[in-house]
């Protein structure tokens, strides 16, 4: 004898809180801003309260899910005091530090089938193979 069917008790709410615990598991271990490691879990809770006679219970059910928390967000921040005013001062940095010069090693113009290329505008530029001197153009 089957004493609980998930899907049909309380008139499918328990199956459809379950669903939705498992949906929103699945979210949480496909986001790539959670640490995959995490256990995530699901759990259901069936409480049963009875009266004094026992001939009648309320039943409580409850679906809790167990997610792994968001990532931290990193960021680099340069502190120090402005020597001029003496103020202390921070700033956010990226890929470089406050005052650095960037060095963009990858030249622009790239040779492509034949023509020169701007590979940061896709224009193609006229295709000469001539070395200019600097100096003697001045």
């Amino acid at each position: 004898m089957e004493l609980l069917k998930l899907e049909g008790f309380a008139g499918g709410a328990l199956q459809e809180k379950a669903n939705a615990a498992m949906q929103r598991v699945l979210e949480n271990m496909q986001d790539p801003n959670t640490p995959y490691k995490v256990k995530r879990g699901i759990t259901i809770k069936i409480g049963f309260t009875q009266n004094e006679n026992r001939d009648d219970a309320v039943v409580e059910m409850s679906v809790e899910t167990k997610l792994a928390p968001s990532s931290p967000v990193r960021t680099m921040m340069a502190i120090g005091k402005d020597l001029e005013t003496g103020e202390t001062y921070a700033q956010e940095y990226g890929k470089q530090i406050r005052g650095q010069m960037v060095l963009d090693l990858d030249p622009p113009v790239k040779k492509i089938d034949g023509d020169l290329i701007d590979t940061r505008t896709g224009e193609v530029l006229e295709n000469n193979d001539k070395v200019v001197d600097l100096r003697k153009a001045l």
